[in-house]
């Protein structure tokens, strides 16, 4: 699962070792702990997504909801904070890919 919030890019899929688990993944330092402040992160150099977290399934269902309860805007792409304009522009790309797979 893909998740693009406006202060992380997350990938998210099950532990193969531990199903009661999630591997958090994320391509920039820090997105993970922007969601999961407790999280305990660590990096593989040479990965797909460089840092990962293992976190309870529980735990990843129940702040996801919060931060779908507490949307807070009407246009996504301009909840991104100014200072984030990597992020955005990347974001900006990813919609615009997606978009034509709308006809």
């Amino acid at each position: 699962m893909w998740i693009f919030l406006n202060n992380s890019f997350l990938s998210i899929v099950e532990n193969r070792n531990n199903k009661n688990e999630l591997l958090v993944r994320s391509r920039v330092k820090g997105d993970i702990e922007n969601v999961f402040p407790n999280s305990e992160v660590f990096e593989l150099e040479n990965s797909d997504y460089k840092y990962r977290s293992y976190i309870k399934k529980n735990d990843v269902s129940n702040i996801l909801k919060n931060l779908v309860e507490n949307i807070n805007y009407d246009n996504f792409k301009n909840s991104i904070s100014s200072d984030q304009s990597e992020r955005h522009n990347s974001y900006l790309n990813v919609w615009a890919e997606l978009r034509k797979l709308q006809k």
